[in-house]
């Protein structure tokens, strides 16, 4: 009979547990399961939607040419998109809103750099950003018609001053946020000046960056319905005309036609633009398991 000693026992449990260890780490999933492990979600909170809003028809509460149902609005939205007047009509808003929010980034992201870095800018005007950034920006329009008329101008006008703010505010609570041990080793490794912000404030401040980021999209694209449904540019169709002019048509299908796709398109922005940043930005950090 073979007799094991205590120390051939111990080797042996301790060669079990690294073998335990030894676990082989689940494959990444697909990009089809990825895909829809993200849209299920969307797609279920759309259904549930879609069913209150037919509740609501069924219950009679408003008559069908006030309150009309899903099927008509959907009918009617693919028709406006085939004969493509909705298609112009979002080409015209999303180029507005590609120039008004670039430069509200442009405009946002160097004051929340000058005021989270100069304590003077701070006191002066840190507590101004937050004040633009809650007044209402409908607010703007009165002041944008004076200056600009009824114009493109006015319509970027009032997009940026909704959305500089809060990307600006995003950027200040980032830079808030870093840790100062961090800024004291960029400094002994040299990183001054501009190659400070570079390389150790702008990577360190992304994750409120991107927040205000996104926060002033909303913004922006508020601003832009208001200001599409007050400022009417002959030949140039927009989402917020299309809503205009459906309402005073008493057109209701017309009009949540228009209100589903301007739905559609915020929910494709922040899915496809700020959501795929979000995550690259949390795995770039180490924030994300790649096997889950």
């Amino acid at each position: 009979m073979r007799t094991i000693s205590p120390s051939t026992d111990s080797l042996d449990l301790e060669l079990a547990g690294l073998d335990a260890l030894d676990v082989p780490v689940a494959p990444a999933p697909s990009a089809a399961r990825r895909i829809w492990s993200a849209s299920w979600p969307k797609l279920a909170a759309f259904a549930v939607l879609l069913f209150l809003w037919q509740l609501v028809v069924w219950l009679h509460l408003k008559p069908s040419y006030v309150l009309p149902g899903p099927v008509p609005v959907f009918h009617r939205l693919f028709d406006d998109i085939g004969n493509g007047r909705l298609v112009k009509a979002t080409w015209y808003t999303m180029r507005r809103a590609g120039i008004g929010f670039g430069l509200a980034v442009v405009i946002g992201s160097l004051l929340g750099v000058a005021v989270a870095r100069v304590k003077v800018l701070r006191a002066a005007i840190g507590s101004l950003i937050t004040g633009l950034q809650t007044m209402p920006t409908i607010a703007w329009f009165p002041l944008a018609i004076l200056l600009f008329h009824l114009s493109e101008t006015a319509i970027t006008f009032v997009v940026v001053l909704g959305a500089a703010p809060a990307i600006a505010n995003g950027l200040i609570s980032g830079v808030d946020h870093i840790p100062p041990i961090l800024l004291r080793a960029g400094r002994v490794l040299g990183a001054r000046g501009l190659s400070a912000y570079r390389h150790v404030i702008v990577p360190a401040a992304l994750p409120g960056f991107v927040a205000g980021l996104k926060q002033g999209w909303a913004f922006a694209w508020r601003s832009l319905m208001a200001g599409e449904l007050l400022v009417i540019i002959a030949k140039r169709p927009s989402l917020g005309q299309q809503l205009d002019f459906a309402r005073t048509n008493a057109d209701a299908q017309g009009l949540m036609a228009t209100m589903v796709l301007i739905l559609v398109i915020g929910i494709v922005v922040d899915s496809l633009l700020f959501g795929r940043l979000d995550r690259a930005i949390r795995h770039r950090w180490g924030l994300v398991d790649g096997a889950s």
